[in-house]
């Protein structure tokens, strides 16, 4: 028989028809399993994730240069409505398939690491602001102490003496010559055991990164350290998406005020703040970093293909070799160029 150049599978979760140019009907399969939410549900799955349901595949055989037409069961004007009962099982299996959606992104590694990351960075911005804000008060009472060497110790101190004089004896400061109200010191005890638990909780948030990121990107985790890892990812917007950006790209991710001050006509940043943070980069000689972050970011790309397609995990002996070729741009730079 022949057919119309346009002859369409046209379908829904409960049938497909094979139309011709004209809009006749060629054939239909009609699904005649159990009709419940939950296999309605995973019906509507299937469809969702773009696989055939079993009527399409048959009429799919018999009509093998149809094309299929998913919105063509919405458009259709003669497509047969669904009948009460089936409205009511329809309902059930929508509310199903958010469930099933919710768990979904449950397992959705790249979204969980995204959450940790995310609130790891706010967690560390109200730390840092907390952890200033009680060495600056403290210190005005405890003028001995040093804010710079004993910045770790001072809101522990702080936190764990009665009075002021017991948080400066801890720090061996002498005790102060002026001392803070009752309802001050109450505050500024506060203030200090909020730092010291925000502190304990950022150090939790960032352990659950490590070890997500030590199972999932281990390879890029070896090279970047599991945190700069991670960070990547996120701002690449998942594992897969990083495999496949060039390593150019993966540079300057985190460069995003750089980037646009580029697109003004300032010079193209050489890195990006995830590859800044590596001690390869920052630690070296400013005329050789963005050699080394070039070099970097070829070899992170690189990892992070290894652990996105399943390939063996790298080594530290890789890592100590990769370190050791960093070491060998160095040599090869020891003084700035020559300003022409």
């Amino acid at each position: 028989m022949l057919l119309g150049r346009d002859v369409q599978i046209h379908y829904d979760w409960r049938m497909a028809r094979v139309l011709n140019e004209e809009g006749s009907v060629l054939d239909e399969a009609v699904w005649d399993g159990p009709r419940t939410a939950s296999s309605i549900a995973e019906r509507l799955s299937k469809i969702q994730k773009g696989r055939l349901i079993s009527e399409v595949r048959i009429l799919n055989k018999r009509f093998p240069d149809a094309t299929l037409n998913p919105l063509g069961s919405i458009s259709d004007p003669d497509w047969p409505p669904i009948d009460d009962q089936e409205a009511k099982l329809l309902h059930e299996a929508t509310n199903i398939l958010v469930k099933m959606g919710v768990a979904e992104a449950a397992g959705d590694t790249d979204r969980r690491l995204d959450m940790l990351v995310s609130a790891t960075i706010e967690l560390r911005s109200a730390w840092t602001t907390k952890e200033a804000r009680c060495v600056e008060w403290a210190g005005l009472f405890i003028t001995e102490a040093d804010l710079d060497s004993q910045r770790d110790e001072i809101p522990l101190a702080v936190a764990d003496s009665s009075s002021i004089s017991d948080a400066a004896e801890i720090l061996g400061a002498s005790p102060p010559m002026h001392k803070p109200s009752e309802a001050e010191w109450k505050a500024l005890r506060g203030h200090a055991s909020s730092v010291v638990s925000s502190n304990q909780i950022l150090q939790e948030h960032e352990q659950a990164i490590r070890e997500l990121a030590m199972s999932y990107i281990p390879s890029l985790s070896a090279l970047m350290g599991p945190l700069g890892a991670s960070k990547l990812i996120v701002l690449a917007g998942g594992r897969e998406r990083l495999a496949r950006m060039p390593s150019g790209s993966l540079q300057v991710l985190g460069a995003h005020a750089a980037m646009s001050a580029h697109r003004r006509g300032a010079p193209p940043p050489k890195h990006g703040s995830v590859l800044f943070s590596m001690p390869q980069v920052n630690r070296s000689p400013r005329w050789v970093r963005g050699k080394i972050a070039r070099f970097l970011a070829g070899k992170a790309s690189i990892a992070v293909r290894v652990d996105h397609f399943g390939g063996e995990p790298w080594s530290q002996a890789k890592v100590d070799e990769i370190n050791s070729e960093v070491e060998t741009i160095k040599a090869k730079f020891p003084n700035p160029p020559k300003r022409r």
